[in-house]
């Protein structure tokens, strides 16, 4: 396949999601108790919602959403802390736009904008180290925040600032990586599944081998899929045809951008300038060890943490909210009581409802909506 439209294409949809449900039938399982897949990252969660995959597949089969969307995670008191930095004087803050709308406790990064913060909007970390070299008067942050698929970038940027000595520059450092994380979730009791949709961005950095530890410990299969339809399609039909064959392995759907031994550049400059935290607080699943990232000591004076005098409070989600709940799967985003009522993508309250690849803001926009299978490639 070369083309994007042959991703989508329709009919050969209706081929694997007839296979797949010949599958289900030999396994013989009870709609009452459907075969539970989660797709880790938030990017599976969004096509799956935009092309109603969910719709044509079998009734024994049922989607889990799982934590792989960053922003979705950010506790309010990280949000709290990047204010902090953003209302020091003579600070420019910088962040991908995601995380802009992000509720903190009091407010977002964009209320705190609107308030006369320099808060800035950057397509990459190189463009915030630019502006600190433009800016040489100004402290200039960025907050780097995301799962293995954009540590390289900000760790790339650090080494840069180094080289060139721009020591008016410095990251925020809020990267979390997914394996102790996928590992928390199979350890906790509440947890029932029969298989994962491997993160395919998250695998083009890190390659398959470190997920082995779920099929060989936790007899769990595992499939790093691609992003569109029918990689989707195909991986859960994988995932099917290894319960039916009775195997449990790791295996890779997505070969066309996915090593096994990862990405050796990315991974060199990951371990280069970070080094792992005790734990990482989580928005909606608590600490979870070694599951988050901090800056090498020999890299301090580019750490905002160390520059810059932080509240680090720890600050719950409002009652009513049920992003926790919706993260770890035990209801899905139409439950949560504030779901399309008073959180909206206009109004959020929650941070699933944020992002575009929030479990929330995809049912919101995509979920209520029936896609006739002829419309999948439009």
């Amino acid at each position: 396949m070369k083309y994007v439209d042959e991703f989508r294409n329709g009919q050969q949809a209706q081929e694997i999601a007839k296979k797949i449900a010949q599958l289900v039938e030999e396994l013989g399982i009870d709609k009452k108790k459907p075969l539970q897949f989660m797709e880790v990252c938030g990017g599976h969660t969004h096509s799956i919602f935009r092309y109603g995959l969910a719709q044509f597949l079998p009734d024994e089969i049922e989607f889990i959403h799982g934590p792989g969307c960053p922003v979705c995670v950010l506790p309010m008191g990280v949000i709290d802390d990047c204010i902090a930095i953003a209302e020091k004087p003579n600070v420019i803050f910088t962040t991908f736009g995601d995380a802009m709308r992000v509720p903190g406790s009091q407010k977002s990064l964009l209320q705190a904008k609107a308030e006369g913060c320099d808060i800035r909007m950057v397509y990459s970390p190189l463009d915030a180290l630019t502006l600190a070299k433009k800016n040489p008067d100004k402290e200039v942050v960025f907050f780097g925040l995301g799962f293995e698929t954009t540590m390289p970038s900000t760790a790339l940027t650090v080494q840069q600032a180094a080289k060139e000595q721009v020591n008016n520059f410095s990251l925020f450092c809020n990267h979390i990586t997914i394996i102790p994380t996928i590992k928390a979730m199979l350890d906790s009791p509440d947890m029932r599944l029969d298989g994962f949709l491997g993160p395919g961005h998250v695998s083009m950095i890190i390659g398959t081998r470190p997920y082995e530890f779920i099929a060989r410990d936790y007899q769990r299969p595992l499939v790093n899929a691609g992003f569109e339809p029918l990689d989707i399609l195909q991986s859960v039909y994988m995932l099917v045809k290894q319960l039916v064959d009775k195997r449990c392995e790791v295996e890779n759907q997505y070969k066309r951008l996915v090593p096994k031994e990862g990405n050796r550049a990315a991974l060199q400059a990951i371990a280069d300038v970070y080094e792992l935290r005790e734990f990482f607080e989580w928005r909606g699943l608590g600490s979870i060890d070694h599951s988050g990232v901090r800056i090498q000591p020999k890299y301090k004076q580019y750490d905002a943490e160390l520059k810059f005098d932080l509240p680090k409070q720890k600050i719950a989600d409002p009652d009513a909210a049920q992003c926790g709940e919706v993260v770890t799967g035990v209801i899905k985003p139409e439950q949560c009581k504030l779901f399309g009522k008073s959180c909206t993508p206009e109004t959020p309250i929650g941070a699933l409802m944020v992002s575009t690849e929030g479990a929330c803001a995809a049912h919101y926009h995509y979920g209520r909506v029936e896609i006739p299978l002829a419309n999948l490639g439009k």
